[in-house]
């Protein structure tokens, strides 16, 4: 089994770096560390970057979570080959562009893309957003499959991953004692189903709401409270169709992993949201 901290980064195509900047910067609030012809990196907290836009092809996109130990790469690697895991080394110029001193890939049972990472860069300076929207780092992303059951399976059977919750199928699955660091739910497609930021407190994700309101940027879901993580959200659509999250409690601490219970919700509405909000999200629909 393969011990995982936390999810790391997500990389994403897209064939408008432009356009990319400027929501990132502008409207999410995102702080630019760097921009090369191909590339644009952004950081929410503490690390080199939390969001990675490349150019390329938008259905490109990347999940990357970090090692628990910086020595487990290798051991990593020859784990998922005896497992029959499709699966790869990172050579150093892909590392380079990675921020990290060494990382492998694999591929999960829809196709997503998953990084594993040892020693990912940390950022000497303190983050600076562009934009004050109360950001305080990366939270989750919610992973399309085709096949939530089994793709639960495959994270449970090769990584340290507990689920938290489950709303109908799916499971909403930690690898720490925060609530949950990625979520699975029901699509046609492998991906990014969305991208979530934490954010400080209430009055954040209320003020990001009339601002993103104001600038015209489509709203998905919410302002509503989680019944799972009781975070209070909302959810709008970035470039290239992905959708972004700021949410204020996602990241809860189980005090007490040996005792706590999953939940099972129904897939229903009322379980995305204990206020009635109603998702405009295709994988949040019953």
């Amino acid at each position: 089994m393969i011990e995982l901290r936390d999810i790391h980064y997500a990389r994403i195509g897209t064939r408008d770096l432009d356009t990319a900047e400027h929501f990132a910067t502008q409207v999410m609030g995102l702080e630019k560390v760097e921009r090369t012809a191909d590339r644009l990196y952004l950081r929410s907290d503490h690390r080199h970057h939390t969001l990675c836009y490349f150019l390329g092809d938008p259905s490109e996109q990347i999940i990357a979570f970090n090692f628990t130990s910086w020595q487990a790469l290798d051991a990593a690697y020859e784990y998922l080959q005896a497992q029959s895991v499709p699966c790869g080394r990172g050579n150093a110029e892909e590392a380079a562009d990675r921020h990290v001193q060494g990382f492998i890939w694999l591929l999960g049972p829809t196709g997503n893309r998953i990084e594993l990472l040892a020693r990912p860069h940390d950022s000497a300076r303190r983050y600076f957003p562009a934009r004050d929207a109360g950001v305080t780092g990366f939270g989750h992303v919610g992973l399309c499959t085709t096949d939530p059951v089994r793709d639960q399976a495959f994270w449970l059977q090769h990584f340290n991953a507990m689920v938290s919750d489950w709303i109908g199928p799916c499971p909403l699955m930690r690898v720490n004692p925060w609530h949950h660091q990625m979520a699975l739910f029901p699509s046609t497609r492998k991906g990014i189903q969305h991208i979530n930021y934490q954010v400080q407190d209430f009055d954040d994700v209320m003020r990001s709401y009339y601002f993103l309101k104001d600038k015209g940027i489509k709203i998905v879901f919410g302002p509503g409270r989680h019944a799972t993580s009781g975070g209070i959200f909302v959810y709008f659509e970035g470039p290239d169709g992905m959708v972004y999250e700021y949410s204020n409690s996602d990241r809860k601490i189980i005090e007490d992993p040996a005792s706590y219970r999953p939940r099972q919700f129904p897939m229903h509405p009322s379980s995305f949201c204990v206020w009635g909000a109603k998702p405009d999200i295709a994988e949040f629909k019953e």
